[in-house]
């Protein structure tokens, strides 16, 4: 008889997400940095899960569904800081506090967040796009894009112009008509954002998505794997 994949003997991994843009990006990074490979490798279960929202995702109903029943879990939270840090970071500190979470640095740490607390499940946090400045996955994205490239310049200008004479996308949304802009110039025009890393139109060598990996890493504890 097979042995229960869930069993408490084994970890159970989650990375939590805001939507599917989110899913599809870490799924294609993760599929490149073989991460998948080395769960699988140690007999784990290992899913991201989108949460159609930030809202879903960061309140305290859904964060208790991952503290129940298997207490050997880890589980990664990624949110957009949005316009402000401070306001996003403070508003997981009062869910994990709740939670019965003690040990929570006062801010977000630039390599992103790891908890481990006795009888708790282990809790990573990542703040898009890189843990210092406002954002959304859409700008730690653009982080992946070739540092010569003389396409992007274009693409701002354009989204500028359209600024200026009439635009029909949301104040504070400008990376998001930059980034596909400038994917819709690419061989394969309009490939979506995860698409676009196994594409390699984006370089997911490129010093942002190393940080977010080696994040991934120590959380799931793949670093010896």
């Amino acid at each position: 008889m097979n042995e229960n994949p869930l069993s408490k003997e084994r970890y159970q991994n989650y990375l939590l997400v805001e939507g599917s843009d989110d899913k599809h990006v870490f799924h294609h990074l993760l599929d490149y940095y073989q991460i998948r490979d080395k769960f699988k490798r140690r007999d784990e279960p290992f899913e991201i899960i989108d949460h159609q929202g930030i809202d879903n995702l960061l309140n305290l109903k859904t964060i208790r569904t991952y503290l129940k029943g298997n207490p050997l879990r880890r589980f990664g939270i990624v949110v957009d800081a949005d316009t402000d840090l401070a306001v996003c970071w403070q508003r997981i500190q009062d869910i994990l506090e709740r939670s019965g979470y003690t040990i929570i640095p006062r801010e977000p740490h630039l390599e992103g967040i790891v908890i481990k607390q006795d009888e708790r499940p282990i809790v990573g946090i990542w703040l898009m796009p890189d843990n210092n400045i406002t954002g959304m996955i859409e700008h730690f994205v653009s982080f992946l894009r070739p540092s010569d490239d003389i396409l992007w310049p274009m693409a701002e200008d354009v989204v500028l112009k359209v600024v200026e004479t009439k635009r029909h996308f949301p104040e504070g949304h400008e990376i998001k008509a930059e980034l596909h802009t400038w994917l819709a110039w690419q061989k394969e025009p309009g490939k979506p954002l995860g698409q676009a890393i196994t594409a390699r139109y984006l370089d997911a060598d490129a010093p942002h998505a190393q940080h977010f990996m080696d994040w991934i890493r120590k959380l799931f504890d793949l670093e010896t794997v």
